[in-house]
């Protein structure tokens, strides 16, 4: 049975969908978090838009409370990124990407850690970690007391990757800065990790109800890990089978929304590394190949981008002196009078949510690129 065709559309529609951007659904910020399997937060303050941008009526103080709670924690997830996830998925889903947090390790430090005993350094860190939450430089202080002629950075790269280590608070809320603690799962969220096997398929399950439809390539460009062919395909007797324009095999949950290619997608701003952008080996479902360099930029920065009909159609950003703040939005191409005043009104809404007490605020446009 050939299985159906859907249009680069009905994949971008689809995706919106289940990224909450066609309507601000009204689910609590707890839900949105386990729903999106978790925000990238590289910096504190895009989850809070992320959210924002997709809920009713979201405040500030939800997430961080949230992340006091210790119900949402801030940690090195997908890709080797710090994501902000629900405790009870980061206790599932954090075994599962242990394989490409090693290749991370690998590619990064691998050579500067050769002739190490690596365990001996993890177990150390553990050690130290056990005994109180400790910042990046307390652990890297010890290893290198351990091993002087060692390069510190990767030692603590390895510290990273091979511990599963969560982020205490205040690190990960709104206008924070400076040099985390980090704590680990079992003394700060009163669980251990999950069973790997387990984990791996509840993955696969979480990235297709945030992301999907989607190939094998896509879930591996999301998560970072390889050599997950083998695990979809023995999955498949329970999931949709699509196939894109191009014929490459997409899988789905079987009750996943799947709208029509002309469902309206109203105007939304999208914050810095928002996984939206992120989560696909072919990104064309959201963004045109030609917007791409404009951004994703170098050092693995992600430029903030709004959406006109469901596809990035430009930048933003937010700068902010003590008695003002301005939103400048820069158009890819030139904009109808109609999405610029609904942009104008979006971004207005925006500016009030992101500033704190700024008298004066202001919106602008520059020129299309």
């Amino acid at each position: 049975m050939t299985s159906p065709v859907l249009s680069l559309r009905e994949l971008n529609r689809a995706t919106l969908a289940r990224q909450m951007l066609l309507d601000r659904e009204a689910v609590s910020p707890y839900d949105a978090v386990r729903r999106l399997a978790g925000l990238q937060a590289q910096v504190p303050n895009p989850p809070y838009i992320g959210l924002w941008t997709r809920l009713r009526g979201f405040e500030r103080d939800e997430l961080t409370n949230l992340i006091l709670e210790r119900r949402v924690v801030r940690s090195s997830m997908v890709r080797a990124t710090l994501h902000l996830t629900a405790a009870e998925d980061y206790l599932l889903l954090r075994p599962a990407i242990q394989a490409a947090l090693d290749r991370s390790l690998r590619s990064i430090a691998g050579k500067r850690l050769e002739g190490l005993d690596l365990e001996r350094l993890v177990s150390e860190a553990r050690t130290l970690v056990e005994e109180e939450p400790r910042t990046a430089r307390e652990l890297q202080e010890r290893l290198v007391e351990m091993e002087p002629d060692r390069d510190p950075s990767a030692l603590a790269y390895l510290v990273r990757m091979r511990l599963p280590l969560v982020q205490t608070p205040p690190a990960g809320t709104w206008g924070t800065g400076g040099s985390p603690r980090f704590a680990l799962p079992e003394p700060w969220l009163g669980s251990a990790l999950a069973d790997p096997t387990e984990s791996l398929r509840a993955l696969a399950l979480r990235y297709l109800a945030a992301f999907g439809p989607a190939g094998v390539k896509d879930f591996q460009a999301w998560s970072g890990l390889t050599g997950v062919k083998s695990l979809l395909e023995e999955m498949s007797s329970g999931l949709r089978i699509f196939r894109d324009e191009g014929g490459n095999e997409l899988f789905d949950l079987p009750d996943a929304p799947l709208p029509q290619s002309d469902t309206p997608a109203p105007p939304r701003f999208v914050p810095e590394y928002d996984n939206l952008v992120l989560s696909h080996a072919d990104r064309r479902r959201v963004i045109a190949d030609e917007n791409r360099k404009k951004v994703f930029l170098s050092a693995a920065r992600v430029r903030a981008t709004f959406l006109l009909d469901g596809f990035v159609a430009g930048v933003w950003k937010i700068e902010k002196t003590k008695k003002a703040a301005a939103l400048t939005i820069e158009p890819f191409a030139p904009l109808s009078t109609e999405d610029h005043d609904a942009l104008a009104s979006e971004g207005g809404r925006l500016l009030s949510f992101a500033t704190d007490g700024q008298p004066e605020l202001d919106v602008r446009f520059e020129n299309a690129g």
